[in-house]
């Protein structure tokens, strides 16, 4: 791993021998010469990673190693190509807040078992300079994102000490970040995701990544937003169940977490579901979908389909 002003410089060389390359127009931009020494490069549009990864496995069927320069979804993809065709390894190079290079969580391609041993990127390449390049707007949203790990790692079952310490670390670091007078501190924030991603890696996902991620796949909102929008209600529902564990998480950031969630949703443009394109009339089949997640387990106990209803209607 190289974390820190800088690092993207030495890509090429920690990459270590041919690669194909995964990204986006916006992420080539970034690293001109990383793709330039690349033997191939596939442009990652929107979609979902399964899809995705169905597409372009029979293209990658040599490549030993992918290189993945993007958000979320390009390094997910990435890892999902990896898991069906081992032994294949990932380097990552994040360029949002997404935490998606620390973690093992990504969809399996089609016709990949699902019971498949999942993949985490073998190279970590974490340079603010990249990792925190988005826009203010669309950075406010991928730090809630992460925020969003920093605030349901320490509660399922699988919590353990240290990457609790990680989570609560990166709440004070996106709080304290986006904080500052001006410009956010973007390295603050890059290392923030970073430990975000490192403890829902550990712990799992459980009742937020589960609403934010069905607003994704079934309502075509931004991964980001979604978080944004969703983070201050889940926190409440949260705090239902682990009171202690949210009120700790309260004082490591000296604020209420519910209200700081918030005030940067209002921030990220995502104060409510209906600015984000989300049909009141959708609620009861997004909150039918997510209750077939079975991640709502590490959320104890699961929500049923009428408080996943009444936690979206309340976003709305």
């Amino acid at each position: 791993m190289r974390f820190g002003r800088g690092a993207a410089a030495e890509a090429t060389e920690l990459v270590g021998g041919p690669f194909t390359l995964l990204t986006t127009e916006r992420a080539a931009a970034t690293l001109p010469d990383l793709a330039q020494a690349a033997d191939g490069v596939f442009a990652i549009g929107p979609g979902m990673v399964n899809e995705l990864a169905g597409e372009l496995r029979p293209h990658l069927r040599a490549a030993a190693t992918l290189v993945a320069l993007g958000g979320g979804r390009v390094i997910d993809t990435a890892k999902s190509l990896a898991a069906a065709d081992p032994p294949r390894r990932v380097v990552a190079i994040p360029t949002t807040l997404s935490g998606a290079e620390m973690t093992a969580i990504h969809r399996q391609a089609p016709g990949v078992p699902a019971d498949t041993p999942r993949v985490r990127p073998a190279v970590v390449i974490n340079d603010p300079d990249i990792s925190a390049s988005q826009p203010e707007l669309e950075m406010t949203a991928s730090a809630l994102n992460a925020f969003g790990h920093a605030v349901e790692a320490p509660l399922t079952p699988r919590a353990a000490p240290v990457p609790t310490l990680a989570a609560l670390e990166a709440a004070q670091l996106i709080v304290r970040s986006l904080a500052v007078e001006g410009s956010p501190d973007r390295d603050g924030l890059a290392l923030a995701a970073l430990l975000g991603g490192y403890a829902i890696d550990a712990a799992g996902y459980g009742l937020h990544h589960v609403m934010s991620q069905t607003l994704v796949r079934h309502a075509g909102v931004g991964h980001g937003q979604a978080n944004a929008a969703m983070l201050q209600h889940t926190i409440r529902a949260l705090a239902r169940r682990f009171p202690e564990g949210i009120a700790r998480l309260g004082y490591a950031i000296d604020d209420d977490p519910a209200a700081v969630a918030a005030r940067l949703a209002v921030r990220a443009g995502a104060a409510r579901l209906r600015d984000l394109g989300v049909l009141f009339e959708s609620i009861p089949e997004l909150a039918a979908h997510a209750a077939q997640r079975p991640d709502l387990s590490l959320t104890p106990p699961a929500a049923d389909v009428a408080e996943l209803g009444e936690i979206y209607e309340v976003a709305w």
